[in-house]
């Protein structure tokens, strides 16, 4: 049951119940019998970033004479820790100066959608969002910030509910100008 550059979703089915089997439950059982295809069919939809290229979202742009900053924030998405095939979320700030060309703002929100349903690192997560809008828009730079909560570190591990997770990634004038870069920090943090 493959769809075209898609998951294999009996393939997944048995590998939870192969899982089910191994942490000593019986897939067989009432509660259960279910669990290998919701489980598949949750997994396509939570992992569909691994067969959509995000950069397609940026693809349609409008000619404008606008060389300021353009900030979406509190963008929420939700995300896989590949280390533990955990749940992460939070909120993501994206922000770009345009060099003549600007995309729908609903744009900026796919692309971070787009490669959060992927199994990720919030490190990396941040720098791909960065990296496609500098690549395909080409502006004069482009700022992220993702803040995330972590189920790895919340619900095992060191049980630190509520801690967040900062990251930023800074390219052209954001990384070049402190004063550009400061700009942009204020206007996401500063209007919550």
């Amino acid at each position: 049951m493959k769809t075209p550059n898609g998951p294999d979703l009996a393939r997944m089915q048995s590998a939870v119940i192969e899982m089910l089997s191994a942490i000593g439950d019986d897939p067989a059982r009432e509660g259960l019998q279910d669990t290998p295809r919701r489980i598949s069919e949750m997994y396509a939809e939570i992992f569909e970033g691994l067969w959509n290229d995000p950069r397609d979202y940026l693809k349609v742009v409008f000619q404008v004479a606008h060389d300021e900053m353009v900030i979406l924030r509190n963008i929420p998405f939700y995300s896989m820790c590949e280390h533990h095939f955990l749940p992460f979320h939070g909120e993501a700030h994206v922000g770009y100066i345009p060099d003549g060309k600007v995309v729908g703002i609903s744009k900026l929100a796919r692309v971070v959608e787009g490669f959060a349903r992927r199994p990720q690192i919030q490190e990396q997560l941040t720098s791909q969002i960065a990296e496609a809008i500098m690549e395909v828009l080409k502006p004069d730079g482009v700022a992220v910030v993702i803040e995330a909560e972590h189920l790895c570190m919340t619900m095992r591990g060191v049980k630190k509910p509520g801690s967040r997770m900062v990251t930023s990634a800074m390219r052209g004038n954001f990384k070049q100008s402190a004063v550009t870069r400061a700009e942009f920090l204020s206007l996401v943090h500063g209007h919550h």
